[in-house]
């Protein structure tokens, strides 16, 4: 999987040695970066899991500096303010949080004004902060890597949208292939004279020159980065009442977009802005972008569209990253820094693993990693209410920020999670979630919940199996083989849950005591 041999490759489930205690690894566990758009200026903590780092700190600010910038060839006036407040705001929370300097990077507008050099100097001088003003092609470029960085190994192709351009990258096998950029930004779209019909047909002309340059077939799938995509996902979740509002890996169509495009031309925009929780700077530019939007799908024809919440900042840290690191599943690096953190005895989350993976004989290795994943976080959660423990579970797995996970696969972890705590899911409130899945990843979700409950009550050590199951569908038996030494663990309680895990399979419980 990441080059490394083959008896330290078994020795870990199949997913290499854990690394986010690596020198390598802890060098990144927070850094800061600033990215400096046309539309906003937004400074990020990482922290955490370097491979799948969480948001320590995470603000924006909408400054408008690339509006007007068509006409004037100067950054906007009060954007200028607004910015220079910003970044010296940011200059001094990363001093108090001793991460100084901070890594920042501007764009389009910086690197298009005329006094764009001028306001760099000014950050400067002001705050200590030194800004890498970036061309369109890295720009996308660090972008891409942003993308990779929840999705290593992907193809397909980039868009990112920010106030003043529009950037993409061809990715292929995880490597960033060709890329360029284009005006296609919402605040420059707004300077166009002749109403909507020049605005389409600028951006029509616009979107077949960028085909034609970057060469792509029809059916990749396209990967949607910046803020306006973002709303434009967040309308679309909206007009389909999609019951779980988490922005990244939100999955769209062709026929989706053109009906949320008309969607957003039926509706009254400031009631649409409080519906779906977007701000009033953003929602002022979500009619332009997607117009944009629906151009690049008539034209690209993507397989699939995705939503990534991870851009340019995320591929600054990216950019930092050995390629050990690179090479990692972010959602298993992920819970594994959440076991070691959080859970009650470390390390017993992959032992957990080979006790429950008998259940499962047809997994793929993509089913294979989810249940990994469940099995390290199945005591993260240990300090809730009991009466509330199921649903926090719940909800960190659905909710929390990890990469690697489609949304279905997020609800599939979290019940198996909710029924490492519960026996039953019926009148939760998140019954609507559920309908994500089909009636076999509801039963397989229990099956791994309830398996996971048994489990947790075998504790012997982090490293140490005290249990083996064996399943024999044709025969209707689970047989649960406890060793010597884990017996006195055997009680009522543990009877219990065996029986309530042969039931969700449909199958009798043998218990066997094996000898030394």
């Amino acid at each position: 999987m990441d080059g490394q041999s083959t008896e330290d490759t078994i020795g870990w489930r199949g997913f290499g040695r854990p690394i986010f205690n690596d020198p390598k690894a802890i060098a990144l566990s927070r850094v800061g970066v600033v990215d400096v758009g046309s539309n906003s200026v937004r400074m990020v903590v990482f922290d955490g899991a370097a491979r799948s780092p969480a948001y320590f700190y995470n603000e924006k600010i909408m400054c408008g500096l690339g509006a007007g910038l068509s006409d004037t060839g100067r950054l906007n006036p009060e954007g200028r303010k607004r910015a220079l407040a910003a970044i010296r705001r940011f200059a001094a929370l990363a001093d108090g949080m001793g991460i100084s300097p901070l890594t920042a990077v501007a764009t389009a507008a910086v690197r298009e004004a005329s006094d764009g050099d001028d306001f760099r100097d000014e950050v400067e001088r002001e705050t200590g902060l030194k800004i890498y003003v970036i061309d369109g092609e890295e720009e996308a470029r660090l972008s891409a890597q942003g993308v990779l960085l929840g999705w290593p190994g992907s193809y397909g192709l980039v868009c990112d949208i920010g106030g003043s351009s529009l950037e993409l990258a061809d990715l292929a096998d995880g490597t960033v292939g060709r890329r360029l950029t284009s005006p296609l930004g919402p605040l420059k779209l707004r300077e166009i004279e002749g109403g909507r019909k020049a605005i389409k047909a600028h951006i029509k002309t616009v979107v077949q020159d960028v085909h034609a340059r970057m060469n792509n077939e029809t059916g990749m799938r396209l990967f949607l980065v910046g803020g306006s995509w973002r709303a434009i996902a967040r309308i679309d979740m909206e007009r389909r009442s999609y019951p779980l509002t988490v922005l990244h890996e939100y999955r769209m169509t062709t026929r989706s977009v053109a009906a949320t495009r008309e969607y957003i031309a039926d509706s009254d925009l400031q009631d649409l802005r409080s519906r779906c929780g977007v701000s009033d700077d953003r929602m002022s530019l979500v009619p332009l972008a997607v117009l944009v939007l629906n151009e690049l799908v008539r034209t690209f024809k993507p397989k699939d569209i995705t939503v990534s919440s991870y851009g340019i900042r995320e591929g600054m840290l990216y950019e930092q990253m050995p390629q050990e690191l690179r090479d990692r599943d972010p959602l298993i690096e992920a819970c594994r820094f959440a076991e070691a953190k959080d859970a009650r005895m470390p390390g017993f989350g992959p032992v957990l693993y080979d006790f429950v993976l008998p259940l499962f004989p047809r997994a793929d290795w993509q089913k294979k990693r989810i249940i990994h994943a469940a099995c390290l976080l199945h005591d993260v959660s240990w300090r809730a209410h009991p009466d509330y423990r199921a649903e926090v579970c719940f909800d960190n797995a659905t909710r929390a920020n990890l990469g690697g996970l489609k949304h279905a696969e997020r609800v599939y972890l979290g019940l198996a999670l909710l029924h490492r705590y519960s026996n039953k899911r019926e009148g939760s409130r998140y019954a609507p979630l559920f309908g994500m899945l089909d009636d076999v990843q509801i039963k397989e979700a229990e099956v791994l919940g309830k398996a996971m409950r048994l489990g947790a009550m075998l504790w012997l050590g982090a490293e140490e199996q005290p249990a083996k199951l064996v399943w024999q569908p044709q025969k209707k038996l689970l047989s649960f083989k406890l060793n010597a030494k884990a017996q006195p663990l055997f009680s009522e309680v543990v009877r219990t849950r065996l029986d309530a895990l042969a039931s969700a399979l449909g199958v009798t419980a043998k218990v066997t005591i094996e000898k030394d």
